[in-house]
């Protein structure tokens, strides 16, 4: 029998929660999300804490169960060398780096916005791509169709596993979807974004990325615009270096660097009944 429970929302969730409370072992949810889904507002009821990412997501919760953890990420995201990240990706020269990825299988809809705009694009900025695998290929032939020195400049990946840290890090902007790791890894690197909500994701991708822009770290674009609003876009914020540096002020202000030990610290409370 487990000392504490860990969940994170989702259906997948509710049984262990409830065995648990039928052991009388404690649990801990954790919402990563801007808004709590169904799982977690029936769970918060029967769990003993409630960690969040930000201050304003605790209005959903019991006074007395929420606290606010930060958004938990990997360590390197804080302290990767930004020369050292470049250097690995084999980035030279002092034009802007571009970020741009859509996820682990990809984003159909940035992809093509990417190529049908790609030599204009490498004109602002050196690019690092990652496609997913679905895409590659098409990506790949339109990089065949490029200069050597245009080649040069774009970085495509089907994904990258290890070297994402270095490619957060090694940015200046990143064009992304905005899922829930977008409010932990944007900020632990410091990083201006260009957020394109997942259309088909409820409602959780465009709060997520409204909750940046407000704040001053990223602007929102919507997923059928993205073809005509995208390159406008980049080229006016690689244009203000002013404006990019209170992006990345504002996108580094978010960051909770000690997030992944306030959960932890609290997973142990509750184990040892001190909470």
């Amino acid at each position: 029998c487990p000392d504490v429970v860990l969940a994170t929302g989702g259906y997948i969730s509710v049984p262990p929660v409830l065995a648990a409370r039928s052991q009388r072992v404690p649990s801990l949810i954790y919402l990563p999300d801007m808004e709590p889904g169904l799982a977690v507002r029936m769970l918060s009821k029967v769990s003993q804490r409630i960690a969040v990412s930000f201050d304003s997501v605790t209005t959903y919760f019991d006074a007395r169960k929420v606290f606010v953890s930060g958004y938990p990420v990997r360590r390197a995201l804080h302290q990767t060398d930004r020369d050292a990240a470049r250097e690995s990706l084999g980035l030279s020269g002092d034009a802007p780096v571009v970020l741009i990825f859509g996820g682990s299988r990809g984003a159909r809809a940035i992809n093509e916005a990417v190529r049908g705009s790609l030599r204009e694009l490498l004109n602002l900025a050196r690019v690092i791509h990652v496609s997913g695998y679905e895409d590659h290929d098409r990506l790949s032939a339109a990089r065949d169709e490029l200069s050597a020195d245009e080649r040069a400049r774009y970085h495509l990946y089907a994904y990258l596993h290890e070297q994402m840290t270095d490619a957060f890090v090694a940015a200046d902007l990143v064009v992304a979807r905005s899922g829930a790791a977008t409010l932990g890894e944007f900020p632990a690197a410091g990083v201006p974004a260009v957020l394109v909500p997942y259309p088909y994701a409820g409602q959780h991708q465009r709060v997520n990325a409204e909750y940046m822009a407000q704040r001053g770290a990223a602007i929102v674009l919507d997923d059928a615009d993205l073809m005509q609003r995208l390159l406008p876009a980049l080229r006016d914020l690689l244009g203000d270096r002013e404006r990019l540096a209170a992006m990345r002020d504002a996108s580094r202000a978010m960051a909770v660097p000690q997030a992944a030990e306030n959960i932890a610290q609290a997973l142990q409370d509750l184990a040892r009944g001190t909470s």
